[in-house]
């Protein structure tokens, strides 16, 4: 088959993606409530002729393109739609209509190029094999890649192999970065529930005070990454909300606090979380009080596998150049539930390069934007994929 050319920037399809995406960013949906986007994707997809499975993980849409050129892999590309629970404080006539919800991630920009890259792909489809557009809800916090697994997503189309794409601010416009493993944190939430005995601020002798046991956990657990992993190994534990007391005169029966684990390794999440117990448990006892511990697992460490990240660097390198494409830059502690997907099947997760001089706000930050110039090469990042997967 022929190696497709890029999509041009200024091209139709460039103007078409761009507005598209400014669309979406102005109609923001949160997890689950991805209505209007899902049904903006599907008419599209439908338009180009491909087979629609709606409904999929609640708003999830998939897509199947079929080469022409008999059989071959089965490859499944994603993208997610979700918003953010954000108040926008952008200004600009695309800024978002809703409230309290902004596409602060960059989700509306990932679904125009993938739904750009089935635009041109269903007009060129002389491929081999199968190509599975999967468009996703739900991925801040709410793991809909876990839910469209649990509905079948792999065992309704067979996908051989599953990839996706991230924007990243701290990458200039036009780079790629591919990580042979670890590329996104696991992230678990824990909740600590100290319990003493309360009263009379000025009678402590005739309590077991739960706000010293707090101020005591909260310095052991910081020991728990600097004294229990190796220096060569990378973990968070950090503790993000405190709760307790109603009075300055009154010391409290219980306090609550709670916190979050980013690890990149499963081994050692599991560590963390046995030591966190110990602590937990032990500091309490030693000082009277109890505490119990309720950990929430969220999502796993997104872990690339080396051969499927491989055939992404090399098609970042031919529309790039080496210059421009990242193989191993460090990971990030920020977690992606597109991890589940990548526990199911080989695959890949790469990031590409968003930022710009007009274009420099981090993710989750109220003013930021996607940088609609990448939209061409991200879509023809996937096209590329497909010619050289499913050649």
């Amino acid at each position: 088959m022929t190696l497709y050319q890029p999509i041009a920037v200024n091209s139709e399809l460039h103007h078409t993606m761009q507005q598209w995406r400014r669309d979406i960013h102005q109609h923001p949906e949160t997890a689950y409530e991805e209505f209007r986007t899902s049904a903006k994707v599907a008419q599209q997809l439908k338009a180009l002729g491909l087979e629609i499975h709606e409904q999929m993980g609640g708003t999830g849409v998939v897509a199947v393109l079929q080469g022409t050129q008999g059989a071959g892999r089965h490859i499944g590309l994603r993208a997610d739609m979700d918003a953010l629970p954000l108040t926008e404080l952008n200004t600009f006539e695309h800024k978002s209509c809703h409230h309290g919800k902004m596409h602060g991630c960059g989700h509306d920009g990932h679904t125009t190029m993938l739904l750009g890259a089935a635009t041109y792909l269903a007009q060129h489809n002389d491929f081999k094999g199968t190509v599975y557009f999967i468009f996703q809800p739900a991925e801040e916090g709410f793991a809909g890649a876990k839910r469209m697994i649990e509905e079948g997503l792999f065992t309704r189309f067979p996908i051989e192999e599953v990839y996706g794409m991230h924007n990243w601010p701290d990458l200039p416009a036009g780079q790629f970065g591919i990580h042979a493993g670890a590329v996104m944190a696991s992230t678990d939430s824990f909740y600590i529930t100290v319990t003493g005995k309360g009263g009379h601020a000025a009678i402590p002798d005739s309590v077991v005070d739960p706000i010293i046991v707090t101020g005591q956990l909260i310095l052991a657990i910081q020991t728990i990454v600097s004294r229990t992993l190796s220096p060569l190994q990378s973990g968070v534990v950090s503790i993000t909300q405190v709760h307790g007391g109603s009075a300055t005169n009154i010391i409290p029966e219980e306090v609550q606090l709670s916190g979050t684990i980013r690890t990149l390794d499963e081994n050692q999440r599991a560590l963390i979380k046995e030591r966190l117990e110990h602590i937990v448990t032990q500091t309490a006892h030693a000082f009277g009080a109890h505490a119990a511990l309720e950990i929430k697992p969220l999502y796993p460490v997104t872990q690339n596998t080396e051969r499927e990240a491989e055939y992404c660097y090399e098609v970042a390198k031919s529309l790039v150049g080496e210059s421009n494409a990242f193989w191993n830059p460090l990971p990030s502690m920020a977690a992606e539930d597109f991890s589940f997907m990548l526990q199911q099947r080989p695959g890949a997760y790469i990031w590409l390069g968003n930022g710009a001089p007009t274009h420099n706000k981090p993710l989750h930050n109220p003013y930021y934007d996607f940088n609609d110039g990448v939209l061409p090469l991200g879509a023809s990042f996937w096209v590329r994929l497909v010619a050289e997967r499913c050649a």
